[in-house]
This record gives C-alpha cells, sequence and structure tokens, in this order.
C-alpha cells in the first residue's frame, strides 16, 4: 500500500482528518458523549457504562488523546478524562462553516 502522502494536505486538513479517524468507531462516540455528559471521570467510570473491557476502554481513550479530543490528568493512581473543547469547537466550526449545506440540494 502506497504512502498517504499527507504533507500535500494543509494543517487543518490533517487535523480534521486526525479527529475523523478517532470519531470512526462507536464506541468511542459512546465515550465522546459520556465525557460531555459527566464533565470529567476516571477510566473506571466509563468501564461500569459501557460493554468493553477495561482494557478495550483504555484503548479507545489513547486514540481520542492522541487525536486531541480528550484532556488527561492524573489524580492519584487514576487519569482523569475530560473533553478538550477546543478541538470540539474546531471540529464544529470546520463542519459547520466548510460545508455551506445551503448551496446542497
Amino acid at each position: 500500500m502506497g504512502a498517504t502522502k499527507t504533507e500535500h494536505f494543509t494543517d487543518e486538513q490533517n487535523r480534521i482528518a486526525s479527529i475523523a479517524k478517532a470519531l470512526g468507531h462507536p464506541a468511542r462516540i459512546a465515550i465522546m458523549e459520556y465525557l460531555v455528559k459527566t464533565s470529567a471521570c476516571i477510566c473506571g467510570d466509563i468501564v461500569n457504562e459501557l460493554p468493553l473491557s477495561q482494557p478495550t476502554v483504555s484503548q479507545h481513550l489513547k486514540e481520542l488523546k492522541e487525536a486531541g479530543l480528550i484532556k488527561g490528568s492524573i489524580e492519584g493512581t487514576s487519569i482523569c478524562y475530560c473533553v478538550n473543547a477546543e478541538a470540539l469547537k474546531m471540529l464544529s466550526n470546520y463542519l459547520g462553516f466548510k460545508f455551506n449545506l445551503d448551496k446542497c440540494c
């Protein structure tokens, strides 16, 4: 398989693609919805909410964090996660302004 040639695209296009890829799994959508609803929580809270194992939830959290959609801060022996509001605002602005749906069919 060939290279993706991401250097041929703008920083914004690469950033949006990274976010879209991270949101491309329903478990990650569920995690984001839960974090928005609860403001912040630890991994164990998400494990209790979703029908997934702790290692699976941790892997999804890692993907969301690498995409910049969530932040994590250490609290004792746990990591407390919350949404990165700036990333969500950027995505919302991109989708709202780049795709002028009034001109669409």
